[in-house]
């Protein structure tokens, strides 16, 4: 019963996001629609695509050319490609466009090698564009690709690609129809992840200038305060994103993908010297320059500079704010998945099943979509609440209030808990709780006593995941937090929007050091992958 409830509410935001969909239109859809909508769509449409294939071969290259060769610097390259992930999107693009100001670190350095005073002007003009928004998300997203196509590489038993060269084939003929066909699932998985990611980014395109359904749902709420418009611009982003998940599942279709014969051998990776080692070393390189040392170097040297009037109680009251706001949802999402994967695992019905995988799709969903399908409910339980205390007023019960963003968090990342909670609960033996249960426990204590104890690990890992996530969130946290609340991420976007962006560096650098834990976490888990 408690788990019916807990999912229905997880469903609450795209069920009222469909139903509003079929609401009455207004002036201001018709004007979206006649003038906007093609540019939302064509835009996100552009920037899907071109950002999956950035990714794709970012991390595909990466990945086959550490988990096959060996060459100086692998061991190194092999957990830094990760770093990216720590910094999240919004902060890679103010970063680089004032890098690329005409006052800039590189103006600078070109100036000083005799080039004109406004050297970089072209390419900031060109970086402030949908492309170049598009290669800021590459920068970020592309470990996604590379973490599990690395790991899909790794576990191909040599014996395959072998055979495949004794059949005459070279390694690109090996990579093409041998490796990367058996990867397909893993790439297909790492590249839908990419594309989830490209569609919730609000900040990048909002300060890029480039029009997508993100800032298609800011400007209808905020800016033109039209809320079925709002709501019909977001059932469109959930709808194209239910495809994009349909789309992943149907190209699997009912095919199995077998990595080896039973005798399985860890790839024998193949040595390289002169031209080629450099080159490899290059190639896994590039990206980590740019996608991490660059931005954090940068950001380091604006936070050195300002550390004494950066350093004030309102940045001790963000931080408060935003380790609180993570930490409360955090420990919520954790609780939340728990409840969830225990009911499943004491009666796995198919209907707890389909539950617990719908109560999953919350990551999939863009957090602007998850903030507005919630607000409708919001503001009808507020004037209910106010109608039946017998007051004409108007005023906010729910909506803006903490509790409400707690919420919204953990139907976004609820998946993000559920997963490893998942493997872990997977992991331990049945019968441990079978003889709890002979023993007379109850399911209750059982878990207390028995489940938890074996999972501490694990449900760190998971806060941690959620932590991270919820410390670099903005378009959920822009329109659900409280009046006059900022953290961290909100704060940062809204010094860069107002070209303060050396102010904003203290907050961006501390956001990037608390998700390199989690990138920590995974590069350990890789260091214990087949090297």
């Amino acid at each position: 019963m408690a788990m019916g409830v807990l999912v229905l509410l997880v469903l609450l935001a795209p069920l009222v996001i469909l139903a509003g969909a079929f609401s009455g239109g207004s002036e201001t859809w018709d004007h979206l629609v006649a003038h906007l909508l093609g540019t939302y769509l064509t835009n996100s449409t552009l920037l899907v695509l071109g950002v999956g294939i950035l990714t794709l071969g970012i991390g595909l290259t990466t990945a086959w050319l550490v988990a096959t060769c060996e060459f100086p610097g692998r061991g190194v390259l092999a957990w830094a490609l990760v770093l990216p992930l720590a910094v999240p999107t919004y902060i890679m693009a103010f970063t680089y466009a004032e890098l690329l100001a005409h006052d800039g670190t590189i103006q600078t350095l070109l100036q000083l090698g005799g080039w004109p005073p406004q050297g970089t002007a072209r390419l900031r003009t060109g970086l402030m564009s949908l492309p170049g928004a598009g290669l800021m998300m590459s920068l970020v997203l592309y470990p996604y690709v590379y973490l599990i196509s690395r790991t899909s590489f790794q576990k191909q038993s040599s014996g395959i690609l072998e055979s495949a060269r004794m059949l005459g084939k070279g390694p690109w003929a090996t990579f093409f129809k041998v490796a990367l066909p058996l990867a397909r699932p893993a790439v297909v998985a790492g590249v839908t992840l990419v594309t989830m990611e490209v569609l919730n980014e609000y900040g990048a395109v909002k300060y890029f200038g480039v029009s997508t359904f993100t800032t298609g749902i800011f400007r209808a709420w905020f800016s033109l305060g039209d809320g079925p418009a709002a709501i019909r611009l977001s059932a469109a982003l959930l709808l194209l994103v239910l495809a994009l998940i349909l789309l992943e599942r149907h190209q699997r279709g009912r095919a199995r993908f077998d990595p080896g014969s039973s005798r399985y051998r860890p790839p024998v990776r193949t040595p390289l010297a002169g031209v080629w080692a450099a080159l490899a070393a290059l190639t896994c390189a590039i990206p980590v320059i740019l996608g991490f040392v660059v931005p954090v170097t940068q950001l380091g040297f604006w936070a050195f500079q300002i550390q004494g009037e950066a350093l004030d109680p309102r940045f001790i009251r963000l931080v408060f704010h935003s380790f609180s706001l993570a930490s409360g949802a955090a420990t919520a999402t954790v609780l939340a998945a728990i409840l969830i994967v225990y009911a499943v695992r004491l009666s796995p019905t198919p209907l707890l099943r389909l539950g617990a995988r719908a109560s999953s799709l919350g990551y999939s969903i863009p957090g602007a979509v998850i903030a507005v399908g919630l607000l409708i409910p919001f503001l009808w339980i507020d004037r209910q609440v106010l109608r039946l205390m017998g007051t004409g007023e108007v005023g906010l019960i729910l909506t803006g209030t903490v509790a409400a963003l707690l919420f919204a968090y953990m139907v976004r990342f609820l998946a993000v808990a559920i997963n490893p909670i998942d493997s872990g609960f997977e992991r331990i033996c049945g019968n441990l709780d079978e003889t709890s249960r002979s023993l007379g426990a109850t399911p209750l204590r059982t878990l207390l006593r028995v489940d938890l104890p074996l999972l501490r690990g694990t449900l760190a890992a998971a806060g941690l995941l959620v932590f991270v996530d919820v410390m670099k969130e903005l378009p959920l946290t822009l329109i659900l937090r409280p009046f006059d609340f900022d953290t961290l991420a909100t704060r940062a976007f809204q010094l860069a929007s107002d070209e303060q962006v050396a102010r904003s560096a203290l907050p961006a650098l501390l956001i990037i050091v608390v998700g390199l834990l989690p990138v920590i976490l995974l590069s350990r888990l890789i260091a214990r992958e087949p090297q």
